[in-house]
């Protein structure tokens, strides 16, 4: 959350992970993120990247180009449009949220060649979730759709992938984890407020995730590799 340059990099230098998310994208935060990526590159810290809007505009499209140019990136999460666009299948990205007019594209397809074209670990969030690592393909099936309806739920996905780079080296597990917990996250929201309305079922998020464990997590996850 540190978005100053004053200090950007030196939070980043006792941080387990960094998260570069341009969902608030403005010019004054840019040089912070490519100088705490850089930061994080030098001292082997894990890089998760969201791509938020990408293909909307020229500005986080350009700010996109100048981030996977310059930082390595261990991790990219973003949706179906975010993810097209970086692969180059033309996107129709209108905003944060995934474009109905991208749906043809297939998941998996567009995840496997962004991985292998930046050589990282790709976290593609949709109805039904893809990481890849250019090889290596895992499906996640969990989740709700109301999950669409709550502003920033991608967000949280990327930060929670973040919480998990942060603990141990085995990145593709990381994203896995992290894409399945907010899944099962939801499902469980949706189990106890989804008749309530929009605000209670985002509260009802947060709560899951608080009370999510191993155990929980065991029996949910619905995964299929490959």
């Amino acid at each position: 959350m540190a978005d100053d340059i004053a200090e950007a990099a030196d939070i980043t230098a006792i941080s387990a992970a960094l998260v570069i998310n341009i969902g608030t994208l403005n010019k004054r935060t840019i040089a912070s993120m490519i100088e705490s990526g850089k930061k994080a590159n030098a001292l082997g810290i894990p890089v998760v990247f969201d791509p938020v809007g990408a293909g909307a505009s020229k500005l986080r499209n350009d700010t996109t180009k100048e981030i996977i140019e310059q930082i390595k990136i261990t991790i990219l999460r973003g949706n179906l449009s975010e993810i097209s666009f970086l692969a180059g299948m033309g996107a129709s990205t209108k905003g944060v949220d995934s474009s109905t007019a991208d749906e043809k594209n297939d998941s998996a397809t567009v995840a496997i060649t962004v991985a292998n074209k930046l050589n990282c670990v790709v976290a593609l969030t949709g109805a039904i979730d893809v990481v890849s690592d250019g090889k290596r393909v895992v499906k996640i099936f969990n989740g709700h759709k109301m999950l669409s309806k709550v502003t920033g739920t991608g967000c949280m996905t990327t930060a929670l992938v973040g919480a998990f780079a942060g603990i141990g080296k085995d990145y593709f597990s990381a994203a896995v984890g992290g894409v399945a917990l907010m899944g099962i996250a939801g499902e469980m929201a949706f189990e106890k407020a989804g008749s309530l309305g929009i605000g209670n079922f985002h509260v009802a998020i947060i709560d899951a995730l608080g009370y999510l464990n191993g155990d929980i997590i065991a029996e949910r996850a619905k995964l299929n590799e490959e």
